[in-house]
C-alpha cells in the first residue's frame, strides 16, 4: 500500500471528511514498525526453537553416552541452551508486547479518521 500525496475524502451529510496525506504516512510507518516486530518475534521463536532441538537430540543419544563422563561438555552446553531460551523467550514477549502497541496504535488512528478504516482492516 503506497500512498502518496493524495487527499482522500468521503461524502456525508453534504460535508467532507478529509483525511491529511501525513496520516497515512503516520500508518504506514506504524505498519513499518509492526513488520520489524513480527521479524523480532520470528527470530526469537528461532533462537528459542535451536536450544530445544540441541537437547532433544542429546535425550535421543543417550544411551551412546554416559553423562558423568561428558559433564565438561554436558555442563557448558545446558548454559548455553538456557542462555538462548531466555534470549529467545525475551525477543517474543518484547515483540509480542509491541505488536499489542502498534494494533493499539492503529486502531486509535482508525477511530479518529474514519477514512482510514476503509484501507485498514
Amino acid at each position: 500500500m503506497l500512498f502518496k500525496t493524495y487527499t482522500f475524502w468521503r461524502m456525508k451529510d453534504d460535508k467532507k471528511e478529509v483525511t491529511d496525506p501525513a496520516v497515512f504516512g503516520e500508518v504506514q510507518m506504524i505498519l513499518a514498525e509492526k513488520r520489524t516486530a513480527l521479524a523480532s518475534l520470528r527470530t526469537g521463536i528461532a533462537v528459542f526453537a535451536l536450544p530445544l532441538s540441541v537437547l532433544g537430540l542429546l535425550v535421543a543419544t543417550s544411551h551412546y553416552y554416559e553423562a558423568s563422563r561428558v559433564l565438561h561438555f554436558l555442563l557448558p552446553l545446558l548454559a548455553i541452551s538456557a542462555a538462548l531460551a531466555g534470549l529467545g523467550a525475551f525477543l517474543i514477549f518484547q515483540s509480542m508486547r509491541r505488536i499489542r502497541h502498534y494494533d493499539h496504535w492503529i486502531a486509535e488512528l482508525k477511530r479518529r479518521y474514519k477514512t482510514i478504516g476503509q484501507f485498514i482492516q
